[in-house]
């Protein structure tokens, strides 16, 4: 059965450690789950991410239907022996992705009609139909089709797309009833943009639903951080104590321990494996890029105070002369230090929790990683999906 339990709850704020409990395995909260968009943590070996301590990952489920198709994975018995990943996975319903594709999709009430970026292929996306694809996927984690509304919009469209989530995940609760499977879990997501009321209203709403766990969706696209934090603010309050609450596409350092802080267990986001590949880096210097000339002779590694694999055997005039010439080595290298650093911040996080320091660990990341570097801070964010 899927179970979740507070262990510990911080008492200056809202943040708390707990544990999810499935048949595959246990999972501590709070948790980060790299993104594993289309079966594959991009650039680590599955063994690479675990060894880590990652005992959970995102996948995509849009771009598991175009490519190679849920039929082929269920073939393979599942995603878990098609990608050889023993830990747990999460699948997310597909929707964000049809938004991210604003113009290839049209809404409609029953579903969204989108055309695929591949071959423009037309594809009616069903809450219905979202729930079979995860089930075919065998994920542990389902979640449930949601419109993830942009920023910034009016109060009209926004009331209209959260009246949609919610009547998808009624229609997801009816599936669900009739075909859900044990040891399974299916998330509900709020929305409701960034009007308090409708946050409030939607919280409300998805929270009086029996589902196993709480998303909040619709943020981080593109909202100032202080605007993020007052709907999480509006939003946690009303959501169950005793189920997993996750943030969906968050985010920075200063995110995780910002939203932790709000009572938030579960993150997700492609920041530290996509800006690897990208050369920017979170150290505990704050962030660089390997892509500066005044590291084309440096001889030190990425952060002194990292023991991973790349900063123990390289420098970073390697890894820049590495990502001017195109080696394919470097997405490696860079990517296992992100989330090397990413699994580090949230065992402080864990500490910091237990000693009810969190507030100090939140000025220490909000210097390292906004105040003293706002421009590089700037360039990291973006959507984290």
């Amino acid at each position: 059965m899927f179970k979740f339990e507070v262990l510990f709850s911080d008492k200056k704020t809202g943040a708390r450690i707990g544990k999810i409990i499935t048949p595959r395995g246990v999972v501590e909260t709070p948790v980060f789950m790299p993104v594993g968009t289309a079966g594959s943590v991009k650039a680590l070996l599955p063994e690479f991410v675990a060894s880590l301590g990652y005992r959970i990952i995102l996948a995509n489920t849009y771009h598991l239907l175009l490519r190679p198709g849920p039929e082929i994975i269920k073939k393979a018995g599942g995603l878990h022996p098609f990608m050889n990943w023993r830990g747990l996975i999460l699948t997310d319903s597909g929707g964000f992705q049809v938004y991210s594709l604003s113009f290839l999709r049209k809404i409609k009430t029953e579903g969204i009609l989108f055309k695929s970026h591949l071959d423009g292929q037309e594809i009616f996306l069903t809450p219905e139909f979202s729930l079979e694809i995860q089930l075919k996927l065998n994920s542990d984690i389902l979640m449930v089709l949601d419109t993830c509304i942009p920023y910034p919009a009016n109060r009209e469209e926004t009331e209209e797309l959260t009246h949609l989530t919610h009547t998808w995940a009624l229609k997801s609760l009816e599936f669900w009833e009739k075909n859900k499977k044990e040891g399974k879990a299916l998330f509900g997501i709020v929305q409701g943009g960034m009007f308090e009321d409708l946050r409030k209203q939607s919280a409300r709403f998805i929270a009086n639903l029996p589902f196993d766990g709480y998303a909040i969706g619709g943020l981080s696209v593109g909202e100032p951080l202080e605007l993020r934090n007052k709907m999480l603010e509006i939003a946690v309050p009303e959501l169950p104590e005793s189920s997993p609450r996750y943030l969906m596409g968050v985010g920075t350092p200063l995110d995780l321990i910002e939203s932790v802080i709000r009572g938030i267990d579960m993150f997700d986001c492609v920041l530290p494996t996509r800006n690897a590949r990208r050369g920017t880096l979170f150290t505990s210097q704050g962030i660089i890029s390997i892509k500066n000339s005044r590291y084309k002779e440096d001889f030190t590694p990425l952060d002194p105070e990292c023991n991973c694999y790349t900063c123990r055997n390289y420098t970073k005039a390697y890894l820049r002369h590495l990502f001017y010439a195109k080696e394919l080595l470097i997405y490696s290298l860079l990517t296992l230090h992100n989330l090397t650093y990413y699994a580090k911040i949230m065992r402080e996080i864990k500490e910091a929790i237990k000693t009810s320091s969190l507030e100090k660990l939140r000025e220490e990341l909000f210097i390292k990683f906004y105040k003293s570097q706002k421009e590089e801070y700037d360039e990291s964010l973006g959507n984290c999906y």
